[in-house]
């Protein structure tokens, strides 16, 4: 693990084509306490739960480093992760940011959140289409309660550059228009193990990696 992270941080350290540094957030999803403390310690700041249940099993347990909701999100257990999150990547819909909304507003507080596009159309996957994503924005970063500090998205999963490529193009044009429009639009969530490489040269400043660092996943412990 640490030589896996030194090499992403080596390559991590020279940015983005735009100058912007890029933020890694670390998958978590079925890793061990003990897993994601050696990450911590090799250097990881920021970690990312994909479900609810494990990232309050794990919230206690696991100490420096900011903590990311990366998964999809059920209205009901929103109230599990209000006040405790750095960022929720995951809001895929109105009725979604109405509810950390409200319970926000309920506790007297503001949550960050990323709005995510469905930016390869995906019947499987969530989020607003990329030509609804600045009305998305429109609404959502005017509603109490929530701080929109950019998108995040989900590539599809395919090696083919000329169907990636105009689409990671596609978000940080979506992505840099938001930013025009609100000086709290920072974040572009874009990269997995996968292809995080080609999100960042094409404008992504924040990644999320499993995988990459910690190995292939063992299902068996989910």
């Amino acid at each position: 693990m640490e030589n896996e992270l030194k090499t992403i941080f080596g390559a991590l350290a020279k940015g983005n084509p735009f100058g912007e540094k890029v933020t890694l957030v670390a998958a978590t999803k079925t890793r061990t306490p003990e897993e994601i403390e050696r990450a911590i310690a090799a250097g990881v700041e920021d970690i990312g739960e994909n479900k609810v249940q494990e990232f309050c099993e794990k919230f206690d347990l696991v100490h420096g480093a900011r903590r990311h909701f990366i998964g999809h999100l059920q209205r009901n257990k929103v109230k599990y992760l209000i006040g405790k999150t750095f960022l929720i990547h995951s809001v895929d819909r109105d009725e979604l940011a109405e509810e950390i909304a409200r319970l926000s507003q309920k506790a007297g507080i503001v949550t960050d959140i990323l709005i995510q596009i469905n930016i390869g159309d995906e019947e499987s996957k969530g989020g607003y289409p990329l030509e609804e994503g600045m009305a998305a924005f429109g609404r959502l970063s005017v509603t109490e309660g929530l701080r929109v500090k950019g998108f995040m998205a989900m590539l599809p999963n395919t090696d083919d550059e000329r169907i990636l490529v105009p689409l990671c193009d596609g978000m940080r044009a979506l992505f840099e228009e938001a930013r025009r429009a609100s000086p709290d639009v920072e974040y572009l969530s874009m990269g997995m193990s996968g292809d995080w490489k080609l999100c960042v040269e094409h404008g992504s400043n924040m990644v999320r990696l499993g995988t990459a660092i910690f190995g292939e996943r063992n299902y068996s412990k989910a």
